[in-house]
């Protein structure tokens, strides 16, 4: 009997001692040690994608974003956005991103069935998003709203559509170039308001308005294209009695038209980059890039 109770005595310990021996293995192979947390770490969240169609939307993500968002754009620097048509690979970047940023139908006209297929929750119209706020005086061009689509020029309008993006990442409200360095900036071209110039095409009416200069002559139309002949000699005509600072030419295009007139005036031509195709994409390039169009502006009337 006695033989029988340490017999099963040694059969209980022996049973612990291999059910404990189990439980150890298995924390080990799953890497925990005894008091230590089995639940799975935290990753880290990933950072979101913002897809714009033109560089001038992704100078405005950057400085909206810093480094909160990746920031990339579609349309490279010797391809207008007015003819441009999206490849594969510019399909798939949309297909990826948590937010796509376009100025809209009537400015990226062969976009525009992709832009309608992406969710209105993943989608920036800017020309839409600044028609609904835009007074009456902005309206000084014919598009789809009345607007002149080229809105990145003003700072205003760059505030505006810095402040959709960042509410749409759920990121704080703050200006991209604040009121203080635009008061600035227009102080530094307060000389020239009474200068006259020539652009190549007609895409500056938010930029002189913002800054308060006259309006220039326009050798192409608002979307980059040859104006007729009878256009072209009116603005000869004009020219004669105008006094001309310098023709401003850029450098997406390649500006023959703009370098005839010039050389049949006289005048100066001077570079000017509206797209920012120059402009290094950091947390502070849309002050960087206005800043450079005020110096570009002041280099023709000095």
């Amino acid at each position: 009997m006695l033989k029988k109770i340490q017999y099963n005595t040694l059969l209980v310990i022996s049973l612990v001692i291999t059910l404990n021996s189990a439980s150890l293995g298995a924390g080990g192979a799953s890497g925990s040690s005894p008091g230590s947390s089995t639940a799975s770490p935290i990753l880290p969240r990933p950072v979101p994608l913002v897809v714009t169609t033109i560089k001038p939307l992704a100078i405005i993500a950057q400085s909206a974003a810093g480094d909160a968002a990746n920031i990339e754009y579609l349309v490279p620097a010797n391809q207008s956005p007015h003819d441009f048509s999206l490849p594969v690979s510019a399909l798939k970047k949309i297909a990826s991103a948590d937010l796509v940023v376009w100025i809209g139908r009537d400015f990226e006209t062969r976009s525009a069935k992709t832009m309608a297929q992406i969710p209105t929750s993943k989608l920036v119209s800017v020309i839409d998003q600044i028609a609904s706020q835009a007074d009456s005086a902005a309206h000084d061009h014919s598009d789809g709203h009345g607007l002149d689509p080229h809105l990145w020029l003003d700072p205003n309008y760059g505030n505006a559509i810095a402040a959709e993006i960042q509410s749409r990442l759920g990121l704080p409200i703050k200006e991209i170039l604040d009121q203080d360095s635009i008061q600035v900036l227009q102080a530094s071209l307060a000389s020239s308001a009474d200068k006259t110039y020539l652009t190549h095409h007609d895409a500056y009416a938010h930029f002189v308005r913002a800054f308060k200069l006259p309006a220039g002559f326009p050798i192409r139309d608002i979307r980059g294209d040859v104006k007729g002949v009878k256009s072209q000699y009116q603005l000869r005509k004009t020219m004669a009695s105008a006094n001309i600072s310098c023709v401003f030419v850029e450098p997406q295009y390649q500006g023959k038209d703009a370098a005839v007139i010039a050389a049949e005036f006289g005048l100066p031509l001077v570079a000017l980059d509206p797209q920012g195709l120059s402009q290094p994409l950091n947390n502070h390039a849309y002050s960087e890039f206005i800043s450079s169009l005020v110096a570009q502006f002041k280099a023709c009337f000095q």
